[in-house]
This record gives C-alpha cells, sequence and structure tokens, in this order.
C-alpha cells in the first residue's frame, strides 16, 4: 500500500473457537501489507479494500495485491477494512454499512495479505444501486505458516432457495434488493457479514480445522450464536449463515 492511508471502515470481529486451548500470540505483524509466519492461536492481520472490479487490475488484465502501489488504490475512490482474527478460529466479520455503501465505493472487495509472499482473492461483488450482498465465506490457506490463497466459499444461492426476499445473482450469491438497506430507502440492516475459517497448515506443520469445522456448522445457523450482532437482519430474513 502507498504512503497515504485508505479510509478506514468501523468494523466489528467476533469469534467462535474452533479448539480447546490458549496459546499465546507469537505474530508480532499487525500490518496487512507485511509478511510473517503463524502458529495456531496467533492473532493474524489481514485487509479487504472496497473498490471498482476494474481498480484491482494492473492495465486491465493482471490482477495484484492492493499493498502494490501500482494500483494507486490510496488516491483513488476506495476504502479499507482491517482484522485480526486468531489463526484456526472461526470468525464473523462485521463492516457497519449504516454510513457506508459499498456501491458508492465501486461495488467490489479483495481480501489480501503480504507483500513479498502477496496473496488476495478474487474480487467478490458486493453491491450495486440495485442489488446487496450481505454474507459471505472466506477461507485463508496457509502452508507452513505462510499465507498462500484466499478464496470466497459460495453455496450456489442454497441458503437462501425458495426465499422471495432475495435474488440469486450468477447461481452463486444470496442478494437483497439495494432500496430494502438502511438509509437506502428501506428497513434492513445491510451490514456486510463475513464469516472466516483457515485451512492448511501453521509454521508448525499442525493442520488448520476451522474450515471443516464451518462444513459440520452449515446444518446450523450461526447466526443463532450471533443474534445480539444482526438482530435487525435475522428479524426480517430467514437465516442463511
Amino acid at each position: 500500500m502507498s504512503t497515504t492511508p485508505l479510509t478506514f471502515l468501523v468494523v466489528l470481529l467476533l469469534t467462535l473457537a474452533a479448539f480447546n486451548g490458549d496459546a499465546a500470540n507469537t505474530n508480532g505483524v499487525y500490518q496487512p501489507c507485511a509478511d510473517t509466519k503463524v502458529q495456531r492461536s496467533d492473532g493474524f492481520t489481514f485487509g479487504i479494500a472496497f473498490s471498482s472490479r476494474d481498480s484491482f487490475y494492473f492495465n486491465q488484465s493482471h490482477q495484484l495485491s492492493p499493498c502494490d502501489t501500482r494500483l494507486s488504490l490510496a488516491s483513488s475512490n476506495s476504502q479499507l477494512a482491517v482484522f485480526r482474527p486468531k489463526v484456526d478460529e472461526i470468525s464473523l466479520l462485521t463492516v457497519n454499512t449504516s454510513s457506508f455503501f459499498p456501491d458508492s465505493y465501486g461495488g467490489y472487495m479483495v481480501a489480501f495479505a503480504g507483500r513479498k509472499y502477496a496473496a488476495r482473492s478474487i474480487p467478490a461483488f458486493v453491491a450495486n444501486s440495485t442489488y446487496t450482498v450481505t454474507s459471505f465465506t472466506l477461507v485463508l490457506e496457509f502452508k507452513d505458516g505462510r499465507l498462500q490463497n484466499l478464496y470466497w466459499k459460495r453455496d450456489g444461492c442454497a441458503s437462501c432457495a425458495g426465499n422471495s426476499n432475495f435474488v440469486c445473482l450468477n447461481n452463486q450469491d444470496c442478494a437483497i434488493r439495494t432500496s430494502n438497506c438502511q438509509n437506502r430507502g428501506g428497513s434492513v440492516d445491510c451490514s456486510l457479514g463475513i464469516q472466516l475459517a483457515f485451512s492448511g497448515t501453521d509454521k508448525h506443520l499442525a493442520v488448520l480445522n476451522s474450515w471443516y469445522e464451518v462444513e459440520n456448522l452449515r446444518q446450523y445457523s450461526l447466526y443463532g450464536l450471533y443474534s445480539n450482532l444482526r438482530d435487525s437482519l435475522t428479524s426480517q430474513y430467514n437465516k442463511f449463515f
């Protein structure tokens, strides 16, 4: 990232332990654009940049990490959220959209971390003036404690099948009509919810299991566990995490 910081968003992080034990943090790296190796229970810092889809590509052909200054995100219409979850814990990340409208900043987001060993997700659609996607699952994949990849896991709209309150976009994302969102003419809390999990191995070659825990929990509603966080949404629409 260039020396001019992107605007930071208000973010909230809740975690659900996927295993027993409370090891001490050994990761002293707190910047998303820095390299590190981690073990289970370490804090791990990564960012999510919001901008237009094209802004994540250099010369409109090669996708680069938001940490790469050739993208000039800091001087463009972009915003940044930074999170520090614990490694191998299931986390629910939220971005408060009461005063932040993703469609005003290009409508796409990319998760990223690292510089020399830069990793980034593909751009994920969040919102435009017609539709808003509020629920995502992000998996951080590590090898020997080094981040290798970040990827969005989608369920092909299975979570909202048969629910007329949602629209299935591209056969992969459940979306709400933007006009139903708070401060956009409606009453629904359209804050973004990102369910986070880990896979691969840490720097001691211990297997990261939280992604498998997420798979097992898909038969249940994680909104039940985080009811105090998303009451306004769950009271109006079916629980679909």
